[in-house]
């Protein structure tokens, strides 16, 4: 098991292509780690952001009577992708792992792959 700041290093040494990662909060929009970003990306101004997506989607599904589980969500932009993962059992809930990568230097079935693993070893 790994703690909080463990796997946000993890992601962003491991996963090719990443540039940012952090732990957020859904229900209040806080990020509650962040590794990464630049100058010109903030990554708590986009995992703030990126908290009104997961609602909406979460919201939809309950419109929707669907019962299943959101894994991941996937944004992508012309030379990023934006990968939300909502983490699930031991104290995740409404917790996501938000990854952002360069498309150009990143896999992203590999990312989800060990964006997945990041979260399943990530104890709150």
């Amino acid at each position: 098991m790994a703690n909080t700041e463990t796997s946000l290093k993890e992601a962003l040494a491991s996963i090719e292509g990443a540039t940012g990662v952090a732990l957020v909060d859904y229900t209040s929009g806080m990020a509650l780690g962040t590794l990464g970003g630049s100058k010109s990306f903030d990554l708590g101004v986009a995992a703030a952001g990126n908290t009104d997506v997961v609602r909406a989607k979460m919201r939809t599904m309950e419109h929707l009577g669907l019962k299943g589980q959101i894994e991941d969500i996937l944004i992508t932009l012309s030379d990023q992708y934006h990968l939300l993962r909502l983490m699930s059992g031991r104290g995740g809930n409404g917790l996501f792992l938000y990854l952002v990568l360069d498309a150009k230097r990143s896999n992203l079935a590999m990312a989800r792959h060990q964006l997945k693993k990041i979260e399943e070893d990530l104890e709150i």
